[in-house]
């Protein structure tokens, strides 16, 4: 029996995770069917999702809707598609070898690219958490009329008892973040019935690439930055390779398809979500008030436009994103420092350490909302290197044996990874002052 499936360690593991682990067996062994068979093996993408869906997409879209209306609709597709890509290969890394991508850049590469890897890659956890603890602490300022730095402290605190359920095992975490996504995904639901969405509009630029101007290419690298991030490359690995071992062949080529499924669904729904944040701003904004770049200004502007029950659902949706993506850039951060050096530090230090960047950002007064913005670029620019390491073990075979990535995966994977960073290069010469052909300034 797996050592995870044994009774004496299924008693430690809380029971909602024993019996989620006990009903995957059974899937497993052909003793549990029926269309419910999924739900023992979801969990990991739903977790990676909330960061396809966090404060830092919240800024980034509101700008291209309301500066763009839906023409950069396109952008968060494209971006979306690359993430299903790399995150259902990082979920397979973890089945497959039982190790988690910053383990294996640890195991296989030189001290000096693992020390540059880890460096960039905590560089990137505290970006994503500047992003996820703002926004959080902005919607509860905003809602509950508190000063940021009292939101950020409750931000803070919820998140920390969030994180506190991984002691009865995974199961109560992944619920109580699903549950977020599920407020995120109803508010949005609601903002669309109540904004005057033109739908053939929409459905036209989620297929028609263009960028109208050299300030779209920065927007469209944060959305990209905010789309497929660095941190959930890393954890998809770890959430998945230890989570149920695959005792034979079989049963590991059970396991991927449901990954993948999973995969497919969760990132669909935050795709959806994404998509949705850019058509709220567009309809509400873009023709009447597109200078509207900030979260507070959108909040702000909506009531009046929409209602205050519109504006509401948005600050909902805005703290619910702000929490559950703070708990997961937590322990993405915990993961990566304990791959790459093999330090585990105590959550509440972990916790303190990714925050200290937030605080800084409001001691020092700087624009929350532009700072949000500028930590989706960083994360962007960090992306390349965990697309890197993560294409190269897919798809080599001394490492995943008979699972390593097809030609046509390593192709289309190659290729996306190429794009993101030709967009991080264009973005670098336009910061630079490089003029770009055939834009305006």
């Amino acid at each position: 029996m797996d050592d995870r499936v044994r009774p004496e360690n299924l008693a430690t593991s809380g029971a909602t995770t024993a019996r989620t682990m006990l009903a995957a067996r059974e899937v497993l062994e052909g003793r549990r069917r029926g269309a419910f068979k999924l739900l023992p093996f979801a969990g990991p993408a739903v977790v990676v999702s909330v960061a396809y869906m966090d404060p830092g997409n919240f800024a980034t879209n509101i700008q291209a809707g309301a500066r763009y209306g839906y023409a950069l609709l396109w952008v968060v597709l494209m971006a979306n598609l690359v993430a299903m890509l790399f995150q259902a290969m990082s979920a397979k890394l973890g089945i497959v070898t039982g190790k988690n991508l910053a383990q294996l850049c640890r195991e296989r590469f030189p001290k000096p690219v693992v020390l540059s890897m880890w460096g960039a890659s905590e560089i990137a956890a505290m970006a994503t958490d500047l992003a996820e603890f703002l926004g959080g602490a902005i919607g509860l300022a905003l809602l509950f009329h508190l000063p940021l730095l009292v939101g950020m402290a409750i931000t803070a605190l919820v998140t920390y008892g969030l994180l506190l359920f991984e002691s009865a095992g995974f199961r109560p975490l992944e619920l109580a973040i699903g549950a977020l996504v599920g407020v995120i995904g109803l508010s949005y639901l609601a903002e669309l019935f109540i904004a005057p969405v033109v739908w053939p509009n929409v459905v036209l630029h989620a297929f028609s690439p263009s960028l109208p101007d050299r300030d779209a290419l920065t927007i469209s690298v944060g959305i990209v930055g905010a789309t497929v991030m660095p941190h959930t490359l890393f954890l998809h690995s770890a959430l998945t390779q230890d989570r149920l071992v695959a005792r034979t062949g079989k049963e590991r080529k059970q396991l991927l398809k449901f990954s993948n499924l999973e995969v497919i669904v969760a990132l669909s729904l935050a795709g959806v979500i994404n998509m949705a944040m850019v058509i709220m701003a567009a309809s509400a904004f873009h023709r009447g008030h597109p200078e509207v770049a900030e979260i507070q200004d959108a909040y702000h502007t909506l009531a009046p436009l929409l209602g205050a029950g519109a504006a509401s659902i948005f600050l909902i949706s805005l703290i619910a994103s702000g929490i559950s993506s703070s708990v997961v850039g937590t322990m993405a951060g915990q993961m990566i420092m304990q791959g790459f050096v093999g330090c585990r530090l105590p959550l509440w230090l972990r916790r303190a350490v990714t925050m200290v960047p937030a605080f800084a950002v409001v001691a020092l007064g700087v624009d929350a909302t532009r700072a949000l913005i500028l930590s989706q670029v960083v994360l962007s620019l960090a992306l390349p290197l965990p697309m890197a390491a993560l294409l190269w073990f897919t798809r080599c075979h001394a490492v995943m044996g008979d699972y390593a990535n097809r030609t046509l995966t390593t192709a289309i994977a190659t290729l996306a990874a190429l794009l993101v960073l030709s967009l991080n290069l264009v973005l670098v010469l336009q910061t630079l002052g490089v003029g770009m052909p055939g834009w305006g300034s």
